[in-house]
């Protein structure tokens, strides 16, 4: 589902609508705390590979949870929902699915230590998680071999390592296609990003989608991952949104947990500059931020937000939405709306797909990742493109050869609600080709 290419001008303007494809696959003290296992607590045999016959089949989803920045706790409690839901309906190809969780604690030690318990309980797969450390536990599952199925995109490494199989064009296909939607509607564009390692892969992807707008670079604005309040980023950033004064200046806040705490900021500094507008990506903002910080009278009236994936309403996400209401009903941190708890959901129905097409046959690591790697291809209900990899494919020469769609939404809060800028999915693929990213 590549499509034609699209610049920066036909981004606003130009309309798609998403297609379904058709179905061609068969488809610290405690550093390590929420480590659960859905069918014997945390005590699964070391080395289960769900064989033949009833052995479960074990996989592990992690995410940061009670941290002082970037927190996911509803991937890992989506994921215990699913295995809940899939083993009520006779688990995944006739064997039951045993779900280890884990909470890397937004740091490189405890995620490296998730890896090895993955590892260590002979887990297949780690299926839908977050974390910003690949280089600390990319390493762990590659020397087991052991697939890396739907992380969020948040680090290069994700779109590098052949073990990963990413279900969504994570922060790069996001800042790109903002980039495109910017270069046409903003003056001076400064961005706000986290002072870390997955921080400072931000701001050329944003510049790639301006630049191909013919637009100047961002002004490319570092901030403390964990402050609790944003006073003096918020003052220099609009006094660099406003250097133009015949253009109307941006600015784009991309820090994720702590983007809320940014705007509270911004709002107070913004009353001098009333004509500073802001955007900012799934995962920095969704519906519940835009309502908690005043709706239509807040300061992400008139923001473009960029997506992965369809609006909620969407009826792709149904049988996510039966799921949670089944078997999640009473957990308020898994909600539909959410792009971690979404992308969790596709990354299980791939990897329910590549069980299926394994038949009666051992269910390993190794063949897991051969069928991923002989081409299976996995459809989503419309929800992504029809999802195949291969370790070449199509961003390989600008160092993502594992990034295989392509696709952003782009939404706008109007009167305090978070609706579609246009119809349809947007190919970030030329933006990203132009790029002068490796």
């Amino acid at each position: 589902m590549t499509g034609s290419r699209r610049n920066r001008s036909t981004f606003l303007r130009g309309r798609r609508g998403r297609s379904r494809p058709t179905r061609t696959g068969v488809l610290t003290a405690g550093v390590l705390t929420a480590c659960a296992s859905l069918v014997a607590g945390c005590g699964v045999v070391p080395g289960v590979t769900g064989g033949t016959g009833d052995d479960p089949i074990t996989v592990m989803t992690w995410a940061p949870s009670d941290t002082g920045a970037t927190n996911k706790p509803g991937m890992p409690a989506f994921a215990r929902a699913y295995a809940r839901w899939a083993n009520a309906h006779g688990g995944l190809g006739g064997r039951r699915l045993n779900v280890l969780t884990c909470n890397d604690h937004d740091d490189s030690v405890a995620a490296a230590k998730c890896a090895r318990r993955a590892v260590k309980e002979g887990a297949v797969a780690v299926v839908g998680s977050y974390s910003q450390h690949a280089d600390s536990f990319l390493p762990v599952l590659e020397g087991a071999g052991i697939p890396y199925i739907g992380g969020y995109g948040i680090t290069n490494a994700e779109f590098t390592s052949p073990l990963s199989y990413p279900v969504n064009g994570g922060q790069p296909a996001l800042l790109a296609g903002l980039g495109s939607a910017l270069a046409e509607s903003c003056g001076p564009v400064t961005l706000i990003r986290p002072d870390t390692i997955a921080g400072d892969q931000l701001a050329p992807l944003l510049d790639s989608g301006l630049s191909g707008g013919g637009h100047a670079a961002t002004h490319d604005q570092r901030a403390e991952e964990d402050a609790t309040e944003y006073d003096d980023e918020s003052d220099l950033a609009l006094r660099r949104a406003t250097a133009d004064p015949a253009r109307r200046g941006c600015v784009v806040p991309v820090l994720g947990d702590r983007t809320g705490t940014f705007m509270d900021s911004f709002r107070r500094a913004r009353e001098e500059y009333p004509r500073v507008r802001t955007a900012t990506v799934l995962g920095s903002v969704d519906q519940s931020t835009v309502d908690a910080s005043g709706g239509a009278s807040g300061p992400y009236e008139g923001a473009y937000v960029t997506s992965w994936y369809p609006g909620v309403d969407d009826p792709g996400w149904n049988r996510l939405k039966r799921v949670i209401r089944e078997e999640a009903f009473g957990d308020n941190s898994v909600d539909a709306a959410d792009a971690g708890v979404q992308t969790t959901w596709i990354a299980y129905t791939v990897f329910k797909e590549v069980v299926e097409s394994l038949g009666d046959g051992e269910v390993s690591a190794d063949r897991i990742t051969r069928a991923l790697d002989d081409g299976l291809e996995v459809d989503t209900g419309g929800l992504t493109p029809t999802l195949r990899w291969r370790f070449q494919d199509k961003l390989a020469s600008v160092g993502f050869p594992r990034l295989v769609n392509t696709e952003v939404t782009l939404q706008v809060v109007r009167q305090g609600r978070l609706v579609s800028a246009l119809e349809g999915a947007v190919d970030t693929t030329r933006t990203l080709r132009d790029a002068d990213l490796v």
